[in-house]
């Protein structure tokens, strides 16, 4: 968040003067309580500044970078992902490229036939198979995809920080969102509920930059 002028002077006031009344505060930068009303709201609100009546207006501790980064750690990835574009672990090198060019999206997530993650492909391993000389027109996405486990996920209670810092400790560009999914079968397994990526993260910036 970034300050005005006037509010970074009051910020420093009731720094080194705080708790102080907003009136005491006015009378100090020779304004009327009424003009600094919108800012000291301003700096209420996003909890920079607290207040208690009869007692004034003192410093929370807390930068306007801390709280940004608070407020990150309270998001949760649910609240922010988007749909998911998957491909069956059995369609066509071929087909996968072409879904991934009609989609717009640098990853695809592979799903078995009852909807389970298997696996996720990338830009990378798509160039990697047309490297090889192989058929890929025949080739299925199974064979060259990143299996489970080996799949970085989210769920949608993790916190958008979080979320956050495995792309970038894994560098990688897209994260299934899923949620176990008892599997009768065999082990527990996953199911794709949508997809983190580094625009979701743009685009909460920009939305957080305009509130």
């Amino acid at each position: 968040m970034e300050l005005s002028q006037r509010q970074e002077k009051i910020l420093e006031i009731v720094k080194k003067q705080g708790p102080i009344t907003g009136e005491q505060i006015a009378e100090q930068l020779n304004l009327t309580r009424a003009t600094l009303r919108p800012d000291l709201a301003i700096l209420t609100m996003s909890g920079v500044l607290e207040a208690r009546p009869r007692v004034g207006y003192y410093y929370s501790g807390k930068s306007p970078e801390r709280m940004v980064a608070e407020k990150l750690k309270k998001i949760k990835v649910g609240e922010v992902k988007s749909v998911p574009h998957v491909v069956n672990e059995n369609c066509s090198v071929y087909d996968a490229v072409v879904t991934m060019f009609i989609e717009d999206v640098g990853t695809l997530i592979v799903v078995n036939d009852a909807g389970k993650l298997e696996g996720i492909i990338s830009r990378k391993d798509f160039l990697k198979s047309t490297l090889g000389g192989q058929d890929i027109h025949k080739l299925p996405v199974g064979v060259i995809m990143t299996r489970m486990p080996n799949v970085i996920c989210a769920q949608p209670e993790d916190s958008v920080w979080l979320a956050a810092r495995r792309l970038l400790t894994h560098e990688v560009d897209c994260l299934p969102v899923v949620r176990r999914l008892p599997d009768q079968a065999e082990a527990e397994g996953y199911e794709v509920i949508g997809r983190f990526t580094k625009t979701n993260i743009a685009r909460l910036f920009v939305e957080l930059g305009e509130e």
